[in-house]
């Protein structure tokens, strides 16, 4: 066969092979391009929800402490007109003890002047039925007028009528304007005394109350400025807590 022939007769076999292996090629490396430029897309919303995600906490974290500051301000408002309220409540006890310690002061005076009275010899009077009935009727008469002025509470009063707890009608009413005076006296001591009491427990609880409101208004104060960390903190005003203008006093029984 002639050179040429074999040649041609090569050619034409192998060509076809080679590029039958070329294409098989030039295929394998156009899926491998196709997959390296296929992945960044495929993992660039990844990257974008990794960075992503520290974010979306820090907006939660402001939302918290926006929602928390509004939250104690609120309670800061409400602690402060309890306060206002408890405070005006103590002074109102305070005005109604120093009005129970003046009547009981102006009683104890007349007490004492009736007992200084009393030291001087009774009036000697026949000691009759008549004498003892008028007796009577004026101790009636003077503890019922004592109660409607308030001196006499409804149970002094019955047991006047009753003859109970020292009241004896057939003294001589200079003896008995003592023991009156005494009663009356004694009546404004206790009604002082409960007035006192309610001062004090007013005061605490004003007091509480203040310490309460200044404590939220502190804390509503440091959320604020939380939410806004930029801000230089400004001075507070302390807030004065109440102080108990009435001096306890020693009640002169006698």
């Amino acid at each position: 066969m002639p050179i040429m022939d074999i040649v041609l007769y090569r050619f034409l076999t192998e060509v076809p092979l080679a590029a039958a292996i070329w294409s098989v090629l030039l295929v394998v490396a156009l899926s491998v391009l196709t997959v390296l430029v296929a992945r960044p897309a495929r993992d660039r919303p990844a990257d974008a929800e990794a960075m992503a995600r520290p974010v979306a906490p820090a907006a939660q974290a402001v939302a918290d402490l926006r929602r928390y500051a509004e939250e104690v301000a609120v309670a800061a408002a409400g602690a402060a007109q309890t306060a206002r309220r408890r405070r005006a409540a103590w002074m109102a006890a305070q005005d109604a003890a120093e009005q129970a310690w003046q009547a009981y002061d102006e009683a104890e005076t007349a007490a004492r002047r009736f007992r200084d009275a009393g030291a001087l010899p009774t009036p000697r009077t026949p000691r009759t039925p008549a004498e003892y009935a008028s007796r009577e009727r004026w101790l009636h008469h003077a503890a019922t007028a004592a109660h409607l002025r308030g001196e006499l509470s409804i149970g002094q009063l019955c047991d006047v009528f009753a003859r109970r707890g020292g009241w004896d009608p057939r003294l001589h009413p200079v003896q008995q304007e003592v023991v009156l005076a005494r009663a009356v006296r004694d009546g404004r001591l206790a009604r002082y005394r409960v007035a006192a009491e309610r001062e004090r427990a007013a005061w605490r609880d004003a007091d509480l109350a203040a310490e309460a409101a200044r404590a939220l208004a502190a804390e509503a104060y440091a959320a604020a400025q939380r939410v806004r960390p930029g801000r230089s903190p400004a001075p507070r005003a302390a807030a004065g807590r109440p102080v108990p203008a009435t001096g306890w006093r020693l009640a002169r029984i006698g």
